[in-house]
Formats: structure tokens, sequence, C-alpha cells
């Protein structure tokens, strides 16, 4: 049976976390989630932050009790049914695929700001950029890991000139009108939804464990890392984007080349309250850092669709690896094709919400096989069932056009499935 070696630490597993985190759901998502959350985004961040942590617990116990490549995939195999596992790692890769399709769109909306080109060039340089990412994935998961240790430290030095721009902005003067109209809590469960994507970068770390040195210490360690840094980060780009231009102008952003934090920079820029080279700054740091989650999401969707192919769950020929026995070559190229074709949409927003729904299913899956956990445990089985309910809540404000997505893939899925058994 074919093995991957363990190869990473705590340092290039928070790395990889931050990595799959710091990307689109702070340079596009939190715009996309101020739509229906209007003023109240702040409150939807930290709501989506409270049950990504309830997840990421569940993740860690299962992490460090089973510590195999797959996620989810493999804990639902193991702790509660074979299809329910296998179902699981469709649901990772229908969300996560759809993740990677809006970070390469991303990466292409940022570098046509930079150029001043026009947005209808998106999808091909969307393309570009994927093809350029999986060429790293195929070098293996060492170099992938420094490679984005480099684009980590980039996308944090822009974040960082973000935050401190905006608070400076808003202590001069640029401030939005005060928001008419109450708390919409539709609203705010719905960007919740959105935003929780955002956050599910940590479950690289999980999904990787089988390359994890001494997993029981080391991913729970990356997890909670992770989450309290990522959370950290976009509430201050949401509450600076709020406070400064207001949750309909910065919703607005993400129309074109979807750019948002480059859009509300010049408008600090218009109000004299920002240097001229902000704008420039967010957009490398916007590209770095879409750059480094599209690495991630491929590493990770390689690894379970390696670890679906071993279990005779997926075609066998994406359980091969290559001569250095470190990479799904097989694995890593498919998932590629099938991001590519997301990407063909050119719709961020669709492929975002796709992702919302698929993702929240997985992790209800994934507090699931934690209930089952018993010898080993430390996370308390009460964070677990929180969870698991936090993930169905809010799956339903999710649109039914979405649902309607997520059950014709898994219909088709299981169908494959038959096929492949036989």
């Amino acid at each position: 049976m074919s093995v991957l070696r363990r190869e990473l630490g705590l340092l290039g597993a928070v790395g990889l976390g931050l990595g799959s985190i710091f990307g689109t759901g702070v340079f596009v998502a939190v715009a996309l989630a101020a739509a229906p959350a209007g003023p109240a985004l702040p409150a939807a961040v930290a709501v989506a932050a409270l049950v990504a942590t309830l997840n990421g617990l569940s993740s860690a116990q299962l992490a460090a009790v089973h510590p195999v490549a797959g996620g989810t995939y493999a804990y639902g195999r193991r702790f509660l049914a074979p299809w329910v596992g296998f179902l699981a790692g469709v649901a990772f890769l229908a969300a996560k695929g759809a993740s990677a399709a809006t970070a390469a769109l991303g990466v292409a909306g940022y570098l046509l700001q930079l150029a001043g080109a026009p947005a209808v060039l998106q999808v091909p340089l969307a393309l570009a950029a994927l093809a350029g990412v999986t060429a790293a994935v195929l070098a293996g998961v060492r170099r992938s890991s420094a490679v984005n240790l480099v684009l980590l430290a980039v996308t944090g030095a822009a974040l960082a000139a973000f935050v401190a721009v905006g608070v400076g902005a808003w202590a001069g003067g640029v401030s939005a009108p005060p928001a008419a109209g109450g708390v919409d809590l539709a609203g705010v469960g719905s960007a919740a939804a959105l935003m929780f994507v955002a956050y599910t970068g940590y479950g690289r770390v999980a999904t990787l464990g089988e390359e994890v040195v001494d997993p029981r210490r080391t991913i729970p360690r990356a997890v909670v890392v992770t989450l309290a840094v990522s959370a950290a980060a976009y509430l201050a780009v949401a509450g600076v984007a709020v406070a400064t231009v207001g949750a309909d102008a910065f919703a607005a952003t993400t129309a074109g080349a979807a750019a948002p934090l480059v859009e509300v920079a010049r408008a600090w820029g218009a109000a004299g309250a920002a240097p001229a080279g902000l704008p420039l700054l967010l957009a490398v740091g916007a590209v770095t850092a879409m750059a480094g989650v599209l690495l991630n999401l491929l590493l990770g969707l390689s690894r379970v669709a390696f670890a679906m192919a071993r279990d005779g769950e997926a075609p066998a020929v994406l359980a091969r690896l290559d001569a250095s026995g470190r990479t799904p070559t097989a694995a890593v190229v498919v998932v590629a094709l099938i991001v590519a074709a997301l990407v063909a949409s050119g719709d961020v927003r669709a492929t975002w919400t796709f992702s919302a729904v698929t993702v929240l299913l997985y992790y209800a899956a994934t507090n699931l096989a934690a209930l089952r956990v018993r010898e080993g445990r430390f996370v308390p089985r009460a964070a677990s069932v929180a969870g698991l309910l936090g993930c169905l809540a809010l799956a339903a404000f999710v649109a039914p056009t979405a649902w309607a997505w997520a059950g014709a893939v898994a219909v088709g899925a299981l169908g494959v499935r038959a096929l492949v058994r036989r």
C-alpha cells in the first residue's frame, strides 16, 4: 500500500493552515458576506469563527487518533460507515474544488487590477495561475510548504498595512454614514455561512495528517494557532472596511474583477487618508495570498483523491505515487482539471456559495465522526455536538440553488462509486 512520508513540523503545519485561510476569504469573501450582513458583518465573521473553532476541535481530535491522509473521508470510513466517508470525500472535493476555482479567479482579478487590464481576461489568467500552482504541488509537500511560507510573509505584511491605514483613516474622520434599520438576523446567518468557508483552511492540517510529524501533538496545536490568528485578522479587516466605507459600498467592490481591498484602499486614497502605494501593496499581497490558498487546496484535494483511490472508492490510478514516493501525481493532475472546469464559470459568488453548502455538510460529518471517538479523547463531546448543530444551522441559510447542485453532485458520485466498486 502506498504511504506518504512525515515531513511537516508545527511551523509548516501552521503555515499551510494560514496559507489556506489568508487568501480568498480575507481578500474576496469578506466583501461577498457584506451584502447579506450589512453593518453587522463583524458579527457574522465572529459567528463563523465560533462554529469553525468547534469544528476545528473535532478535526484535531480525529486527526490525533487517526492521522492518515484524507481528512473526514478517512474519519467517516473509520468511525461511521464507508458510504458516509465516501460522501464526505465527495463533499470535500466539491467544496474545496469550488474554493480553489474562486482563489484562481481572485488571483486573476487582483492581477488585472495591477495591470489595469480588462476583466474579460480574468478566466484565461486564472487558468494560467492554476497551471503554475499545479506545477509547484507536483514538486511535493516539502517544497510546497517552503513556497507557502514565502507567500504567507508577503500576505501578512499587506494585511497589516491595510488594517493600520484603515484604523488611521477612521481616526482621521473617514467614516461611513450610520446604517438605517436594524440587524437582519437571516442576513447575518447567510453571511456567516459564506464566512465559515473562509476559516476552513485549518482542515488542510488534518487532511495532510499522514505527512505531519508527531501528529497527536502537532495537529491540535496547529489548528488552534491557525484559527486564533485568522479570526483576529478577519475581524480587523471587516471592522475597518465597514467603519470607513460602509457595508453596501464594500459589497459592491466584488463586481467586475473582484478586488475588494484594493477598491477600499483607493477610496481611502481619494479622501487623502492612505498612501498612494497601498493599492499596489494590497494587490501584490492578494495575489500571493490566493496563490498560497490555491497551492494548499490542490495539496489537500489531491490527498483526499489519493486516499479514496487507495481504498478502492475511486479509480486506482489516483493512488499512484511518483518515483520519489512523495507525490500522488495523477491525483494532482485530475484535481487541477476539475478546478479548471469550475474556473471557466468566471463567477466568484456562484463558486463560493456552492462551496459553502458542501463544506458545511462535510464538517457536519466531521463532528458526527468525532462523537464516535472513545479512546484517546481530549475534546469534550459537547464541543462536537455544538459544532454539528452550528454547521446544520448555517447550512439552512445557503441559497436553494446551491443545495440543488450539491444534491446532484452526491447522486452522480454515488453512481460512479457503484461502477468503480463493481
